[in-house]
């Protein structure tokens, strides 16, 4: 998947190698791992300063990405097969768990190739990993919407705003968002529970003191609530019911029968969010990342991700960063933070 500073940190990376290493010789793949596939056909990019130049002015990233597993024998053949001495892998859970594999069998090889990888998850769900590239950005483009949302609400009596905004099992984005507006009434993140009936109840009487509201909802919440299969993407992961919908219409049937008249609207800026260019802050961040990766590398560092932990840029194992999925702690200052900021009861059962 995309995020914001994708082709920040892939510029970072060339123009590391090249001017403070004076390395000459630098390939993209194509599409993640595919690019490292043979039956794919998709042929190296050469990346150089002027290829680079300024791509981190737009979005999206200059190689592609894909989702789904490769074979890890395959892949490693074309590395031997290229003269490849470091391999940069730039994703999150899934891509770091291939980045792995690649490294131990490299190491069962003996071939003296590097693997570093810089992590890519606009949810900022990976271990032991302070902050992600592309999340400020997600939380600042994201409070536009919520903008939009309260605008929306406040112009109609009884006027709900739901936002839905990304974050699969981990709803840092949403709670970030909602503290930078504090127009935002309901949070609701995965790691924490709720019920139709709970918020409901909630939401009636905020309709009845204030009479607009804004919810701001995380796209892995409540999915206990709905009816969905077991079905699963290319990269394993279970296919998410879309929460933004469903509350959508349970809230809206539930007013209907009450015989209270609402108007809601509904909001889903996701794609809108994580196609977007970095913003200052983020593209700064790319740039060290890459710049400590390339480091990394050329230190002899293998088998690691470039982390970030308080104000330091850190080394990883990657057996680490993707031993558990970070998340939103519900006693913790965070989320104290997002009950003080909406109002909102902290249990809605």
């Amino acid at each position: 998947g995309l995020c914001p500073g994708l082709n920040d940190v892939i510029r970072a990376i060339v123009l590391a190698l090249h001017y403070h290493y004076d390395v000459r010789t630098i390939f993209g793949f194509p599409y993640g791992y595919e690019g490292l596939t043979h039956k794919y056909g998709h042929a190296p990019i050469e990346l150089t300063p002027a290829v680079v130049v300024d791509i981190h002015q737009k979005g999206g990233t200059i190689l592609g990405s894909s989702r789904g597993p490769q074979d890890v024998s395959e892949m490693v053949d074309c590395l031997e097969r290229m003269n490849i001495g470091l391999l940069f892998t730039i994703g999150g859970d899934g891509t770091l768990r291939g980045a792995r594999a690649i490294a131990e069998e490299i190491g069962n090889r003996h071939l003296k190739i590097g693997v570093i990888g810089i992590p890519k998850t606009i949810d900022n769900d990976i271990s032991y990993v302070e902050q992600s590239f592309g999340f400020v950005t997600a939380v600042s483009e994201a409070t536009t919407s919520i903008y939009s949302a309260h605008t929306e609400a406040e112009g109609a009596r009884n006027g709900i705003g739901l936002v839905k905004l990304m974050g699969r099992e981990s709803g840092f984005i949403a709670a970030y968002a909602c503290l930078a507006n504090s127009s935002v009434n309901f949070c609701l993140v995965p790691e924490v529970k709720f019920t139709l009936e709970g918020l409901n109840k909630a939401l009636k009487e905020r309709l009845e003191h204030r009479h607009h509201a804004v919810i701001v909802v995380g796209e892995g919440a409540g999915q206990e609530l709905m009816e969905i299969t077991q079905q699963r993407d290319a990269s394993g992961n279970i296919r998410f019911g879309d929460i933004g919908t469903f509350l959508k219409d349970q809230i809206t049937g539930y007013f209907r029968n009450a015989g209270t008249k609402i108007t809601l609207k509904y909001i889903d800026p996701s794609y809108n969010i994580r196609s977007m260019p970095a913003n200052a802050h983020d593209s700064a961040f790319c740039l060290l990342l890459g710049h400590d990766a390339v480091h990394a590398g050329m230190a002899g560092r293998t088998n690691m991700v470039v982390g970030y932990w308080k104000n330091e840029f850190t080394h990883v194992p990657i057996k680490a960063a993707v031993s558990k999925r970070k998340k939103i702690d519900s006693n913790g200052w965070l989320w104290n933070s997002v009950l003080a900021s909406t109002g909102q009861p902290r249990k809605m059962q």
